[in-house]
């Protein structure tokens, strides 16, 4: 045991959650600390809630988005635009454009985007479902907002590649978002401005 912690117990509390992206071990302190104080139950509720999302969370078969059920509340809502695809990298993304209230339709989640450097080629990402939904009819516009990297791009390039043939309009969001920038760190006004004056994508955009 590390002669800095009292408890191996609380040596341990606090190495799992520096595992956590952006904690280090002294905000994990403070975390460990801060749960340690409180009542039993706020504690155990904290606890059930992780380990209820784990076991109980789905991903919508449709647009792959988290879920309660087998279809997500967008995918099943009559009031979305149908015809409208926006694809995106990550369930973050979807949060951040919903967050701009200037987009309608639903959404297709690639879950990340191609990225050789780490192995991810297209067959990781759930291309293909995208490929089947437009092939099935119906969508009359796909809009690709990806972030504005090199993978991103590339991964864009790919998909238009794939749709250019299909008849349906393929669009990008505008480039308000500077190149680099991902869309949940892009502002809610710059996002949406993004959105509403997207434009055709013609693999060189």
């Amino acid at each position: 045991m590390n002669e800095q912690y009292p408890s191996i117990l609380l040596e341990r509390a606090v190495g799992e959650f520096a595992k956590l992206p952006g904690i280090g071990r002294k905000t994990a302190m403070r975390l460990v600390l801060y749960l340690l104080r409180q009542e039993n139950v706020v504690v155990e509720t904290f606890a059930d809630a992780l380990l209820t999302l784990k076991h109980e969370v789905k991903y919508c078969r449709i647009c792959h988005n988290i879920s309660d059920s087998e279809v997500c509340r967008i995918c099943a809502n009559p009031q979305r635009d149908a015809s409208t695809v926006c694809v995106v990298e990550t369930i973050r993304d979807v949060m951040a454009v919903e967050a701009t209230q200037q987009f309608r339709g639903l959404y297709h989640v690639l879950g990340g985007v191609i990225s050789p450097m780490d192995g991810i080629g297209p067959g990781d990402l759930q291309i293909e479902s995208l490929i089947e939904r437009v092939g099935a009819g119906g969508i009359r516009e796909v809009i690709f907002a990806l972030s504005t990297t090199m993978e991103g791009d590339t991964t864009g390039f790919y998909i238009y590649r794939k749709l250019e043939k299909t008849g349906v309009k393929l669009s990008t969001i505008a480039r308000g978002i500077a190149v680099g920038d991902e869309l949940e760190y892009a502002d809610e006004v710059t996002l949406g401005r993004s959105i509403v004056n997207r434009m055709p994508f013609t693999g060189t955009n």
